[in-house]
């Protein structure tokens, strides 16, 4: 960013005179600001790494995955639920216990996708709205927990196949889709926490 900034400028000087010490001090500004750029960037990769440990430590007893991406993790998986319900079991409350004083004690800036699933026995529009069920059962229990309305956004992506943890499968062999998972998103305040991806559907109270 800064070599091509600093491109444009001599550029431009062809056409109009620029003075060295207007040169000078154009590139200096330039680098202060490509160099708050990259603090901002490692600042964020800080917190990404610590709440990844964190996360990784609270979590080790439970059946769950976290992962990091571009900007934010993924906890995966967060809840299990029996066949058409969106009842929260005692050893998922457990985790989420654990996730939101994560959150609220280390991590109160972030934003949360609470992203709902289903196994495929129901119909599409069933499923997604049977997924969107259980994401707002768990984002409730969270707000309970002391998290609140505006670190949260729920998603539902149904019975979708790219998104099934064992294709297909239903019923008792289903429990693996019927889940939530969490993505934590190190966004700036008031960015949306997370892009839609197709067959999203997402929370009319965000």
């Amino acid at each position: 960013m800064l070599a091509a900034s600093i491109a444009t400028l001599a550029l431009g000087g062809c056409a109009n005179y620029v003075t060295k010490s207007n040169f000078d001090s154009t590139v200096a500004q330039l680098r202060a600001t490509d160099q708050k750029q990259q603090q901002q960037l490692d600042k964020q990769q800080q917190q990404i790494d610590q709440i990844s440990q964190q996360m990784k430590s609270a979590f080790s007893k439970y059946d769950a995955q976290i992962t990091q991406l571009q900007g934010r993790i993924r906890v995966d998986t967060v809840s299990h639920f029996a066949f058409n319900s969106a009842t929260l079991n005692d050893r998922d409350k457990q985790m989420l216990d654990g996730f939101a004083r994560v959150i609220r004690e280390h991590h109160p800036d972030v934003l949360i996708t609470v992203e709902g699933f289903a196994d495929p026995a129901g119909t599409p529009a069933y499923n997604k709205r049977l997924g969107m069920r259980r994401a707002v059962a768990v984002r409730n229990y969270l707000i309970a927990q002391g998290m609140t309305t505006s670190e949260l956004r729920t998603v539902s992506y149904g019975a979708a196949r790219n998104r099934q943890v064992k294709p297909g499968a239903w019923g008792a062999k289903g429990e693996v889709n019927r889940r939530v998972a969490l993505v934590v998103d190190f966004a700036e305040p008031g960015a949306q926490a997370v892009t839609q991806a197709g067959g999203a559907v997402p929370s009319a109270q965000g």
